[in-house]
């Protein structure tokens, strides 16, 4: 089961949350603010509208790619 707190007995490398937990999407819709916030910018006009072009013209998924 996994917990939020890594287990000190394991080694440095094996710490590391595994990709399959590492997921920004809840099943909830992708919101432009969502994207905005993703990315690290500021919830301005210019900046959501960014978002919603960028959600337009490569879906939902999109979100995934822009956080590590």
């Amino acid at each position: 089961m996994p917990t939020t707190e890594p287990d000190p007995s394991r080694p440095p490398s094996e710490r590391a949350t595994p990709d399959n937990l590492l997921h920004t999407r809840t099943g909830t819709e992708v919101s432009p603010e969502d994207m905005v916030l993703a990315a690290g910018r500021d919830l301005t006009p210019r900046n959501l509208e960014w978002a919603r072009r960028k959600l337009e013209a490569e879906g939902p998924d999109c979100i995934e790619k822009m956080l590590p």
